[in-house]
């Protein structure tokens, strides 16, 4: 029962919005975000060299709308999970103050807020080639069954990771017109780091969620948890570094960006020895810590892009 008044004033109600769709806390915005613009500036490479040059940028235009639908989206997917996840959040300590879980607002209000949110996002594409809009179909349908997967599968971090991952073979679509065999990798390396990183958040909620019924790749890993997210993490460095050797080997940039990974492998060795006490606090803190993860492979992305389209 909601220990809130019939009627909230409009402050509390915009901010009851806020909360929703997470606007209050952009870490998940970031998350989703920097991938998203990884893709942007690869793609805007590979299509550079498809036309014989060393390396290019991508326009502005598509760069700023791939980053507005990005945190449309992200906000979009917070009020689905929430509308998802009414009925559980009031039982678990650290969501039991959502808005939907102590009445602010109702599931119809956040149905609403998810509609609204897709058709804005849903209006950048019309400045974007009509293929992206067909692919990006695949991203709606993604976004809004993603958070009711944790009913029936253990795997509902894999359709999160799918969901907000979607954004990559897009961003390949609008820049050079189809997906190729190095976005499909770019999106497995995303999906990778995605799975290793939400598992760190379940495991925050793993004892409650075990009570309530609730299923996550933390229950379903157990005790080989950090095994397992270490596993995925060294595949995401794999990955990304065959990524960075095919864009920039023939730059004068050569393996230097991929060398630059070693620095993300430090950060992951850091957040597998917080996870290791398994207290929730600490791996909630690991989980937090992937932003600086996201941040700098985009600015060793974005560097190696705008250095090699000056310098050859």
């Amino acid at each position: 029962m909601s220990n809130y008044p019939a009627t909230l004033s409009f402050k509390d109600k915009f901010y009851a919005y806020m909360q929703l769709t997470r606007f209050d806390k952009p870490v998940g915005i970031e998350l989703l975000l920097w991938p998203t613009l990884w893709a942007v500036m690869l793609a805007a490479m590979g299509q550079a060299q498809q036309r014989g040059a060393v390396a290019g940028l991508p326009s502005l235009k598509v760069f700023v709308l791939f980053a507005l639908g990005a945190i449309l989206m992200r906000a979009a997917g917070c009020a689905i999970n929430d509308f998802a996840d009414r009925k559980v959040d009031g039982h678990v300590a650290r969501t039991k103050g959502r808005p939907l879980a102590d009445g602010r607002l109702s599931g119809r209000e956040a149905i609403a807020a998810f509609v609204v949110l897709v058709l804005l996002s849903a209006s950048l594409l019309f400045l974007l080639p009509i293929s992206v809009f067909y692919w990006s179909i695949g991203a709606v349908v993604l976004a809004f069954i993603y958070p009711f997967m944790k009913r029936f599968t253990h795997l509902p971090q894999v359709f999160l990771a799918a969901a907000f991952g979607w954004a990559i073979p897009m961003a390949y679509v609008a820049v050079q017109g189809t997906p190729d065999i190095w976005c499909w990798l770019l999106f497995i390396a995303y999906i990778c780091w995605t799975v290793a990183y939400d598992t760190q958040y379940a495991m925050a909620d793993r004892e409650e969620d075990l009570k309530i019924g609730v299923k996550s790749t933390a229950i379903l890993f157990g005790r080989f948890d950090i095994v397992i997210i270490s596993v995925l993490q060294v595949l995401f460095l794999l990955i990304m570094g065959v990524v960075l050797w095919h864009y920039f080997i023939a730059t004068s940039l050569s393996i230097v960006p991929i060398f630059g990974l070693a620095l993300v492998a430090m950060m992951f060795t850091k957040q597998n020895s917080v996870c290791a006490t398994r207290k929730p606090a600490a791996c909630f803190q690991a989980f937090l810590a992937n932003i600086w993860v996201g941040r700098y492979v985009f600015a060793l992305v974005a560097l190696s892009c705008i250095w090699t389209t000056f310098n050859g």
